[in-house]
C-alpha cells in the first residue's frame, strides 16, 4: 500500500526507525500491523484512498477582458 504522512507528522519505518515516511512523497509499505495501526491512529494516510486533488482554476480577469 502507498502511505504518507498526516500533515506535520514524520512516521518512522517500522524495521529502520532512523528513517521516516514525510507527508510530501509516497512511500510503498508492506500491509502488516504496524502500519496498520498508523493508519488508524491517522498518523498515515493511504493515498490509494485520498480524493484526487482538485484542479486550480484562475478567473479572468473582469478589467482587461472589456
Amino acid at each position: 500500500m502507498k502511505v504518507k504522512a498526516a500533515p506535520g507528522l514524520q512516521v518512522p519505518h517500522e524495521f529502520d526507525p532512523r528513517t521516516y515516511i514525510g507527508e510530501t512523497d509516497a512511500v510503498e509499505v508492506p500491509d502488516t500491523p504496524y502500519y496498520i495501526r498508523r493508519l488508524a491512529s491517522g498518523e498515515l494516510l493511504d493515498v490509494d484512498a485520498l480524493p484526487p486533488p482538485k484542479a486550480v482554476v484562475k478567473k479572468a480577469d473582469k478589467a482587461g477582458s472589456q
